[in-house]
């Protein structure tokens, strides 16, 4: 079943009675405190602009996580990381990044394209508010050549997007990333499984255990 969202920034149905594949509700808005409620329950915007008037809202409950003390880096990538051929930042450019994920390979302009205006402010604002952060990945003469963003709640970072226009570099980004949330627990909520993410070590979990580590009693 799909809900209509009301005015309300604080309801969502409960993702147990939504669709198979992860479908849940539609309408609403981006405001910060709709999508911190989101969020905090497993719950993501992810929307055709092109196509779609409203905002789709999703929760599948079969959940593709990374848990950042299991990234896999292969040989290949640890050669890689030890020649210094890039170098990562964290929150140095935000606005960067995610412009990147909208353009790259021209997804903008492709049928299904999600990361519209309205999705980058959004995500804009909530970095400006600290709820959202982005990793750089910088080539020797520091161009912007990887990255990702994603909300980061408590322990936990919801990924969104990321981008590579040089090899491995969103690799790159995915373990600097673990590697910086390592201390803290958590997880790195992927969304959807990919063969890309899936050799990094991600991993299907339930939504009950997933819920646990991101709003622990």
């Amino acid at each position: 079943m799909v809900w209509q969202l009301t005015d309300d920034p604080t309801l969502f149905p409960d993702p147990r009675y939504g669709e198979d594949d992860g479908l849940i509700a539609v309408g609403g808005d981006l405001s910060i405190e709709r999508l911190t409620v989101a969020y905090s329950h497993g719950i993501f915007p992810w929307y055709g602009f092109k196509e779609n008037k409203e905002i789709l809202w999703w929760c599948p409950l079969d959940r593709f996580v990374i848990f950042p003390s299991e990234i896999h880096i292969s040989h290949s990538m640890r050669q890689l990381l030890r020649k210094g051929t890039y170098s990562t930042t964290i929150n140095e450019a935000f606005d960067q990044v995610i412009a990147h994920c909208s353009t790259n390979n021209s997804r903008h302009t492709q049928q299904g394209a999600w990361l519209g205006s309205d999705m980058i402010r959004a995500y804009t604002e909530m970095y400006r508010l600290g709820l959202a952060a982005s990793v750089e990945v910088w080539d020797q003469q520091h161009q912007l050549v990887g990255g990702l963003y994603g909300v980061n709640i408590g322990y936990s970072f919801f990924g969104e997007s990321m981008f590579s226009e040089a090899p491995s570099a969103s690799k790159v980004a995915l373990i600097a990333l673990a590697e910086r949330l390592k201390p803290f627990g958590g997880l790195i909520d992927c969304q959807f499984e990919t063969p890309h993410l899936k050799s990094m070590g991600g991993r299907h979990i339930t939504y009950e255990e997933y819920m646990r580590i991101i709003s622990p009693q």
